[in-house]
């Protein structure tokens, strides 16, 4: 693959979008591959029939809700950037997959609705970036529909988040009245055209808002709201500081509408021009540059059955470090044996293709069959580990109950490959029979149960648990173990034999806790 002159992970971009639900994610995936080259047709991502949904969203679940709840790769090429996009699902129960999946990237693009701007979601995601520092370009959607004043959307982007805003370009009016993107740092002006009013590629280069070359273009009310709101707004908000955004300090703010494809290539020459290319990341005994010889990386998530005919299962892993090539063999802090990576993949929208090499910031799959699990790191001499991928705490337990009991094997089979990919962790209790499993949000019991029948023939049903809430316990081991013989009752073990207390609510959390003050009751837990 081609980058720009230097090393190649220079050349490189992995980002992630992150949105509400709703907030036009899904179309703007799909624009930034079209404008980047990697499909020729809107749509052309869209499945078959009738659904049409779009290719990242390609489990049946999904298809039916209209959301996205997996998370896929992109990877397209522009002007001799590699660009690595990673969908993350935008609603609120998978949060868990999110957050793993915005560990693997080096910046993102917040989605705002020009109508709703910062929603609940949005905010939640925004947070996961900000305990990662994560630089942050905010692409405002929808100009093309009726939507909430300008300054009133940066306004609540600057309290809410924190952050300072730089309006990089300004939507000429709004709804029924929207004439175009006027573009404050170049001074071209975008223009509709067609019965549709798409952005077909009509830019008007001005030399600034005062030519008038634009009184002869726009409505007099929108050009003398344009010149008042953008002069009012050059003097007000914070100059752009490249500096500053890729601290994660400043978002610079660009508006449009990714369904008339207004602001795309704005977007996409932002992220080459400003956003950082990878980077050093944490890890024991010491963080890992790009730069460094070794081939190493980390798998943020693994999924089954992306093509249900071959019921294939692929790691993705974060490249950091080294130039990867095809068939080296690199190990699995997993389980210390070192694994030959004869057919690794890469993701160009709707096509797969085998990686014959890859680069720092890269994202490849890994086909395995249960060898490689979220949080492994591999490497060429397995002395790294990587750190800050987290398993939380589930916030709901439930326990699974066959309606065909012969099929107890294949049940232990399913949650196994489930609890892999981080769709659901199971407990073994030390007393009883009955496995527990937990979630963060109730849409994965919805996933689970669907999986089980599609993927697994396996029909079940979900039971109340007799518990609330889950901790893993840490401490010295004499602590641990005293408390343990003491409490074996409330006590079950994880997929990783790891002891976890069992509480019936977060009240008796912090009373155990206050008992027992030698043993810690962690919410949060790195693999």
């Amino acid at each position: 693959m081609s980058a720009s002159s230097g090393p190649q992970h220079t050349g490189r971009r992995t980002f992630a979008i992150i949105a509400h639900p709703d907030a036009g994610k899904t179309t703007l995936t799909e624009k930034l591959l079209l404008f980047g080259g990697a499909i020729h047709l809107a749509g052309e991502v869209k499945a078959r029939g009738d659904a049409r949904r779009a290719r990242s969203d390609w489990m049946k679940i999904e298809q039916q809700r209209g959301i996205s709840v997996t998370s896929s790769v992109m990877t397209f090429e522009r002007d001799g950037v590699t660009f690595n996009l990673l969908d993350t699902p935008g609603h609120e129960d998978f949060s868990e997959d999110t957050y793993r999946t915005l560990t693997a990237v080096d910046s993102a693009v917040m989605v705002l609705d020009v109508a709703k701007g910062v929603e609940s979601q949005t905010r939640k995601l925004f947070e996961v970036c900000r305990l990662r520092n994560v630089p942050i370009i905010t692409f405002v959607n929808k100009c093309d529909r009726e939507g909430r004043e300008v300054f009133e959307t940066l306004d609540e982007v600057a309290e809410l988040l924190q952050l300072d805003v730089t309006p990089m370009t300004w939507p000429v009016g709004m709804g029924g009245t929207f004439e175009g993107i006027y573009d404050l740092r170049t001074n071209r002006l975008l223009l509709p055209e067609g019965p549709s009013r798409e952005f077909n590629g009509e830019v008007v280069q001005t030399t600034g808002l005062h030519d008038p070359q634009l009184d002869a273009i726009l409505s007099a009310d929108n050009l003398a709201k344009l010149r008042e709101d953008a002069e009012l707004a050059l003097a007000g908000y914070a100059e752009f500081d490249g500096e500053a955004y890729r601290n994660g300090d400043l978002t610079p703010v660009f508006f449009g509408s990714a369904l008339k494809e207004f602001g795309i290539d704005s977007l996409i020459e932002a992220l080459a021009a400003h956003a950082p290319p990878p980077h050093a990341l944490p890890a024991e005994p010491a963080p890992v540059a790009p730069d460094n010889p070794e081939v190493t990386g980390f798998v943020f998530k693994v999924q089954a059955n992306m093509d249900p005919n071959h019921r294939d299962r692929i790691a993705f892993m974060r490249l950091v470090s080294g130039t990867f090539k095809r068939g080296m063999k690199l190990t699995p802090t997993g389980h210390g044996k070192p694994i030959a990576i004869h057919s690794p993949i890469m993701f160009f929208a709707q096509q797969r293709e085998l990686a014959d090499e890859a680069f720092p910031g890269d994202i490849i799959g890994i086909p395995n069959h249960g060898v490689l699990r979220v949080g492994d790191t591999l490497s060429e001499r397995a002395q790294v580990r990587f750190t800050g991928l987290p398993n939380f705490a589930p916030e709901i337990l439930r326990r699974v109950a066959l309606k065909d009991p012969t099929k107890t094997k294949q049940l232990r089979k399913a949650l196994d490959d489930l609890s892999e990919e981080g769709v659901v962790q199971v407990f073994y209790p030390e007393i009883g029979s009955n496995w527990i499993i937990g979630v963060v949000g109730q849409l994965q019991l919805d996933v689970l149960l669907s999986r089980l029948e599609a993927e697994y023939k396996v029909g079940a049903v979900l039971e109340p648990a007799p518990y609330d809430t889950a901790r893993w316990l840490g401490g010295e081991a004499a602590d641990v173990k005293a408390f343990m013989d003491l409490n074996r009752g409330a006590l079950a073990k994880d997929r990783d034999g790891d002891p976890v207390f069992l509480a019936k609510s977060a009240w008796e959390v912090g009373y155990v806790a206050d008992r027992y003050p030698a043993v810690k009751f962690l919410a949060t837990r790195e693999r």
